[in-house]
């Protein structure tokens, strides 16, 4: 009688742990979405997406606008650690560059209008140079298509805030994605 209880405990436990560790890599998968299929979303998706990873990530009170008007805050929450953030998304084409008009713009109303504590700047195509030396200078996380890649497949938000200004590659990197991409 013993054995058979310990053998159906067992097995339930295991039936369990398997179950359990499906249930994990689906919401993974859920979340993993490659970046052509962040393309193809229009920017009201996009806008929602991006409000899925910081809720994902731990973000609390995640809002997303989804109007004109906005100035600059698309998305709107709290991190894990109390601090306000506030997420400017912009689904351009992958061979466009975020122009720095952009970003003067979102610095503008960041820190003054939205009082963000962590603002940070979401775009499917990479920055130029102007925006992100801008979005460098004023602390705002520039999250281009190479950090956007990031976190994507599962690096929490927290973990890129110190990677501001990297990962749009050396010279050779940019041609090959110029040559990928065109343009």
């Amino acid at each position: 009688m013993g054995g058979a209880l310990w053998w159906l405990w067992r097995t339930d436990r295991l039936i369990r742990g398997r179950d359990r560790r499906w249930r994990e890599a689906d919401a993974i998968g859920a979340c993993q979405r490659s970046l052509a299929e962040v393309d193809a979303m229009s920017w009201q998706e996009f806008e929602r997406y991006v409000a899925d990873l910081c809720r994902r990530d731990g973000c609390t009170d995640v809002e997303v606008s989804g109007r004109s008007g906005d100035l600059g805050a698309d998305v709107t929450g709290t991190l894990p650690d109390g601090r306000r953030l506030v997420v400017q998304c912009k689904h351009y084409a992958p061979h466009r560059y975020v122009p720095s008009g952009d970003m003067q713009k979102f610095v503008g109303t960041a820190w003054l209008h939205h009082k963000a504590d962590v603002a940070v700047f979401a775009a499917t195509c990479p920055f130029s140079r102007p925006a992100l030396s801008l979005a460098v200078q004023h602390g705002i996380l520039a999250v281009h298509r190479d950090l956007l890649g990031l976190w994507n497949t599962g690096t929490p938000l927290p973990e890129l805030l110190p990677l501001n200004g990297t990962g749009q590659g050396d010279h050779t990197h940019r041609r090959r994605w110029k040559n990928t991409y065109g343009s």
